[in-house]
């Protein structure tokens, strides 16, 4: 899974540099970037974790019942999602000027920004429909442990997205490049369920959808989807946060934010998506068999894998944020980014740095409650996580803009990990054991060591001062030579394969 993750953040990144020569940080990036945003929050609220911590636990179950069983489930909740999602898309599209304004109420002061930024929901919006059904595929064959093609199949999203920038680049399609871009989200989105129709197929899972909203399987998750909704969102919700407040800000804003999320995303995508996928149907298992050993066994691994993947990656996006967006967006997009725009965008991604490693112990420790379809004690913490951000991004916007609100996500994430692990332990589900510390302080050494390197080497470089192709070749090297020594310091810890693995996921599933 991690390596299909690969694929698919290496080509959004590509399709970001596109992008990033198209508009840079203009107006119509703004405009663009909020419009592609509102649809990605309903998904990403509703599809991606929501959905999935709802419903794998509660798919493990039924299948514990048989064959029969299983798709007597299956049925009607494929048919009550589609249905919702037709009404929540046609919703959106009616009222795509009231969703602009409240994802961007900044856009109302400049006459005509707002109409336009609605028109481009209205094509993005069913976007929402087609990548919500993906995602539930996908959580099919995930519990089926299938995970190569859905985690490949974001890759089609970003083929899209460049092949529409490439169009308006090169003048084959006369509208606005913004609209183009718009319809290539929504072609994205019907090419991405396509692709895992036919997974589902020779699996045997695609029965005919009913509307038997009766079924037991079904009204339990009914009732686990509402707050795992809001536990999932608190993301989402911050991000909106920081949407609205910065479209209340300098123009540029929301792409300096933009940029710096989408350099945030790659690590994210491969270590805490890719974990937490990976590890909730394994610790549903587990918790459907009451094997509790297991269950402490597999967070701790997935804890000291998550931290030794993460802090690195963490320290080097810090240290080196200025250089890999300027090679990212300058050197192989010399385009409308200008080096202000990179240094702007560089500090927010300092800031999301802070951030990354709790968003790594986020992702490992929310399965452990949704395993035991306990969906309200995430709720409360990420409420919890979602206040401090709202009070941190209220008291730093007006006085460090963008950055104060990057800081506010990395405050809101600690937060949301404290909170987890908190309830954790009361509830008796996990506590960190003795097993832990072995492995986590070698992670501590070699990522100081790897650091106190990067730091001195970043020092003898002015980044944004330098030529693209030295800029690129200086980047990929430090890169590749931070992650070797990273290795070699691990190795000469006395860190071995066999310390980080713990299950296969390629045992046999339902």
């Amino acid at each position: 899974m991690a390596a299909m993750t690969l694929v698919s953040r290496i080509s959004g990144l590509v399709r970001d540099v596109v992008l990033s020569y198209l508009f840079g940080a203009s107006a119509m990036a703004d405009m663009f970037f909020v419009a592609f945003r509102i649809p990605n929050f309903f998904r990403r609220l509703f599809a991606e974790g929501a959905f999935s911590q709802a419903f794998v636990p509660v798919l493990m179950r039924q299948a514990e019942l048989g064959r029969n069983a299983l798709l007597t489930f299956i049925a009607p909740l494929s048919g009550l999602f589609a249905a919702s999602l037709a009404l929540v898309v046609v919703l959106g599209v009616v009222f795509a000027p009231g969703l602009t304004y409240v994802f961007a109420p900044g856009f109302a002061d400049e006459p005509g920004k707002l109409e336009e930024t609605a028109a481009l929901v209205r094509l993005t919006f069913p976007y929402l429909g087609f990548i919500a059904l993906t995602a539930y595929a996908g959580a099919l064959l995930n519990a089926h442990n299938r995970f190569a093609l859905p985690a490949f199949t974001p890759v089609m999203l970003n083929l899209c997205l460049i092949a529409a920038a490439l169009l308006a680049l090169t003048g084959v399609v006369t509208a606005p490049a913004a609209v183009t871009l718009a319809w290539g989200v929504l072609a994205a989105g019907l090419v991405q369920l396509v692709m895992q129709l036919p997974a589902l197929a020779r699996l045997g899972l695609l029965p005919w959808p009913s509307l038997n909203h009766r079924h037991e399987g079904v009204r339990q998750v009914g009732k686990l989807l509402v707050p795992a909704v809001l536990a999932a969102s608190v993301g989402q919700i911050n991000a909106l946060v920081n949407t609205i407040l910065a479209s209340t800000l300098v123009t540029g804003s929301i792409s300096w934010l933009y940029y710096a999320d989408r350099l945030l995303e790659l690590p994210v995508g491969l270590v805490a998506v890719a974990l937490g996928t990976v590890m909730l149907p394994h610790l549903s298992r587990m918790a459907a068999g009451d094997d509790r050993e297991q269950f402490q066994r597999t967070l701790d691994w997935g804890l000291n894998l998550g931290l030794m993947l993460g802090l690195p990656a963490a320290v080097a996006l810090y240290l080196l944020a200025d250089g890999l967006l300027g090679t990212l967006f300058m050197s192989f997009a010399s385009g409308a980014m200008t080096t202000y725009d990179v240094r702007m965008a560089g500090i927010a991604l300092q800031m999301f740095a802070v951030a990354l490693p709790g968003f790594v112990l986020v992702r490992i420790l929310s399965p452990a409650f949704f395993a035991h379809q306990d969906t309200r004690s995430p709720l409360r913490y990420a409420s919890g996580a979602v206040v401090a951000n709202l009070v941190v991004s209220l008291a730093t916007f007006s006085w460090f803009g963008h950055v104060g609100l990057a800081w506010a996500t990395a405050i809101s994430a600690w937060t949301h990990v404290l909170l987890l692990y908190i309830g954790l332990h009361r509830r008796g589900l996990y506590m960190v054991t003795a097993a832990v510390w072995p492995l986590l302080w070698k992670t501590l050494v070699a990522t100081f060591v790897m650091g106190a390197v990067l730091w001195g080497v970043d020092q003898q470089f002015e980044w944004l001062l330098m030529s693209g192709s030295a800029r690129a070749l200086w980047v990929l090297g430090i890169s590749t030579a931070g992650v070797l020594l990273y290795l070699l310091l691990l190795v000469a810890l006395g860190v071995r394969p066999r310390h980080i693995k713990h299950m296969s996921v390629t045992a046999p599933g339902l």
